[in-house]
């Protein structure tokens, strides 16, 4: 987040934070209406007082207006999010996460015991890869095996197709599927 944009978070939670107090004290009938009334008369009907409100106000719709419409993310955050750019002198390199994923899932479903996989890729900015992987086995997995197999296989087909090292692989067996049995 860029300096203006946490000065102007900051500005407005405390005047949000501010009329709430207002607010509840008017309900609760511990702070009287009338003297409200005439505090914001004196602000608004003062020459100096209302010029200064106005500047602000506008200063305050612009900064409302270009959170509403306008996204603070870089071009480079963007590209981080959706893979990984490698360079050399020979030019620029962008590894997708749906293309690690894909991979991962190919590597997965090589497995006999593996029936369905989804992955889910993250990236940081350190180029650290974490694999997430979510598998419906059949009932004859080893599940302690498949996963100690898998984590490893992962890891070396990222590796030998684009050189980038896995950090983790976590792997999460949603379901054990069983078979289909022929009802004759």
């Amino acid at each position: 987040m860029k300096i203006l944009e946490k000065i102007t978070l900051i500005i407005y939670a405390n005047i949000m934070l501010i009329l709430s107090v207002i607010l509840c004290l008017l309900v609760f009938g511990w702070l009287d209406i009338s003297l409200v009334g005439d505090i914001l008369t004196k602000i608004i009907v003062g020459d100096t007082s209302s010029k200064i409100l106005l500047g602000l106000s506008l200063i305050f719709i612009l900064l409302s207006i270009k959170c509403i419409f306008f996204d603070a993310t870089s071009k480079e955050q963007i590209k981080e999010r959706q893979g990984i750019l490698l360079e050399n002198e020979s030019g620029k390199l962008m590894i997708s996460k749906e293309t690690i994923e894909n991979l991962v899932n190919s590597v997965a479903l090589n497995f006999q015991s593996a029936e369905e996989v989804t992955t889910r890729v993250e990236l940081d900015k350190e180029n650290n890869v974490k694999v997430f992987v979510n598998l419906i086995v059949n009932e004859e997995a080893i599940i302690k095996d498949l996963s100690a197999n898998l984590q490893v296989k992962i890891k070396e087909k990222v590796k030998l197709a684009t050189d980038l090292e896995v950090k983790e692989v976590n792997i999460t067996v949603k379901k054990v599927a069983q078979k289909q049995q022929n009802v004759e």
